[in-house]
């Protein structure tokens, strides 16, 4: 696959980035593609390894190497050398329903695990996948897999975020009916409420909702699943129901914020900024614009809440980290910055990390929240406090609407998907705990086929 001497010949180059101090000005997608011509020299650097493990997708003391979704990169990656890109479409989607959510929030686990990577740099596999699948779209060849023919099965999947549409887009390939049922106003999930607009644009995620629909999945929006009523029915009218509500609850922040005004938790923050900015909704939580922020937590949600908050004008901003600075340090001994913190240097002139740090107190004037105190002994000026501190759990309440066993998470036997509930299943971060997109995908994938076996006696779905 690839060009034999390529790894040697052509120099990584990805996507590039607009200046910092240009894309917080707007909500626009921060990233820019490269010509045709050099998307087929990124394809020449694979180097056609006799052991792929790019898409191993396998897990080791607790980290993932190469592709969860076992995505034929290599493949792919000859096709794009070639100028084929209609054939490396055809591999790209064998493997994967989104590729234009995975080409655009995945950590890129492929890319750690290329061998080019050892000696030099890896192969900029992140980027192709999204080159392919954004140029399809483009130029309308994206193909529409409409079954020959429908089973009598019903399916009802409870969520849409990349989970729950990974699986009905599986089941709906395989010729069930499916209705993936959704509370809020839009379909999409985390998709589009929980990732700013930046980041993966809500044009993407709603074009992708209008292809399901064409190939015939039903989307009803607006309807709580967990209400009694509603599970009650859909168990009555459904041959399988599939929940796939997310990892809703949230971790607590620490410190006791009773009555004080100004303080949230990040998925609220984000989804009311997604509501206002995109949506042209007035919601409950407020904007940054003029606050001083202080966001707590690290990693990718911490790091949208902080360009977000930039977008809106915040005053200030400043990302508290629980663990030392040494921690995150790379091989050559420098701190490594993602988009947000690139952008909060260039407004701000430094980097809005406070490492060995958390939030010991919380200071407020008649219940309106002006400032925090940290374990060191620092005050900081806050009036927005946003804790990005990960996930506690599911929703407690459609577990119980449905009757389903659970502790942090719904409970299934190891490796299977079928919960104490007949014709009950579930998948995605409700399933496994707080995971990544790429994750939830492969659930959807893996539990379409458990419930495809359950209704039909066997899978071709695997």
């Amino acid at each position: 696959m690839g060009k034999p001497t390529g790894f040697l010949e052509y120099s990584r180059k990805e996507n590039e980035l607009r200046a910092p101090l240009e894309r917080v000005k707007d909500w626009n997608e921060f990233y820019l593609p490269i010509s045709e011509e050099e998307r087929m020299k990124q394809g020449a650097r694979c180097m056609n390894c006799g052991v792929p493990y790019c898409q191993a997708g396998m897990q080791f003391e607790g980290k993932t190497f190469g592709c969860p979704l076992h995505n034929l990169i290599p493949e792919w990656n000859d096709m794009i050398m070639d100028g084929n890109f209609n054939h490396a479409l055809s591999r790209l989607l064998k493997t994967n329903n989104f590729p234009e959510f995975t080409g655009r929030v995945c950590p890129a686990f492929c890319e750690q695990a290329c061998i080019c990577g050892i000696y030099g740099q890896p192969v900029t596999v992140h980027n192709n996948e999204l080159s392919i699948i954004e140029r399809a779209f483009e130029e309308k060849k994206m193909p529409r897999r409409c079954p020959p023919q429908y089973s009598d099965k019903k399916v009802a999947v409870v969520g849409s975020g990349p989970a729950g549409l990974a699986a009905a887009d599986q089941l709906n390939h395989r010729g069930h009916s499916v209705t993936v049922i959704e509370k809020y106003e839009y379909a999409g999930g985390i998709l589009m409420y929980g990732i700013p607009n930046m980041k993966l644009p809500k044009r993407v995620v709603q074009r992708r909702i209008e292809f399901m629909t064409d190939e015939g999945v039903s989307f009803v929006t607006g309807v709580d699943a967990a209400r009694p009523e509603i599970a009650q029915r859909l168990l009555r009218e459904y041959d399988a129901v599939l929940l796939c509500c997310g990892a809703e609850k949230p971790r607590e922040i620490g410190v006791d914020h009773t009555g004080v005004k100004g303080v949230y938790y990040a998925m609220d923050f984000l989804h009311g900024a997604v509501e206002r900015q995109q949506l042209g909704k007035e919601p409950a939580v407020p904007s940054a614009e003029g606050k001083a922020v202080v966001i707590i937590g690290t990693g990718n949600t911490a790091s949208d809440c902080v360009a977000t908050a930039l977008r809106q004008g915040c005053r200030s901003v400043i990302q508290l980290v629980r663990r030392p600075m040494g921690d995150y340090l790379n091989a050559a001994g420098a701190l490594p910055q993602d988009y947000a913190q690139q952008e909060a240097e260039a407004v701000f002139g430094v980097d809005p990390r406070r490492f060995s740090a958390s939030v010991a107190e919380l200071i407020s004037e008649n219940g309106e929240l002006t400032g925090i105190r940290t374990n060191a002994g620092e005050t900081i000026p806050c009036d927005l406090l946003i804790g990005a501190t990960g996930f506690a759990g599911c929703a407690e309440d459609v577990c119980a609407a449905f009757g389903v066993a659970m502790n942090r998470t719904v409970t299934t036997e190891p490796e299977h998907y079928q919960t104490n509930v007949e014709k009950v299943f579930t998948a995605g971060d409700m399933h496994r705990g707080q995971s990544l997109v790429v994750w939830a995908i492969a659930e959807g994938r893996a539990v379409a086929a458990e419930v495809d076996e359950y209704l039909m006696g066997y899978t071709n779905l695997r």
